[in-house]
């Protein structure tokens, strides 16, 4: 599998950083690639939008990620997912204010292009 494999949109279903280990967030990952062989991600949850930058070895992906919470503060993270295979992304993800007792969790499979056939 190589980067390239990773490009596209994947439903998410995760956990918050908190003791909880139960889905509390959905939303759609999506992967791009870069001039550079990076990964250029964004996430849509609700109606909150994150984006990240990464990269790819050993089916290993790490994110660096950010989003503006509703207080307008910048809060910034790392998520890190095993790749199952180019379709299922199995992550951990920790941000810099969040409780460090704990880890969100979140699990990726890719949205499969749906096409009309004539």
């Amino acid at each position: 599998m190589t980067i390239k494999d990773l490009a596209g949109s994947y439903s998410i279903e995760g956990s918050n950083q908190e003791e909880s280990s139960q889905a509390s967030y959905h939303g759609i990952l999506t992967l791009a690639i870069d001039e550079n062989n990076r990964i250029i991600a964004q996430w849509i949850i609700g109606d909150h939008l994150q984006n990240g930058t990464g990269f790819y070895k050993d089916n290993i992906l790490v994110i660096n990620f950010n989003y503006e919470g509703d207080d307008h503060k910048i809060y910034k993270g790392v998520a890190v997912y095993r790749c199952l295979s180019k379709d299922i992304l199995d992550g951990f993800w920790s941000e810099k204010h969040g409780n460090p007792l704990y880890l969100g969790s979140e699990y990726c499979v890719r949205i499969q292009n749906s096409r009309i056939l004539n």
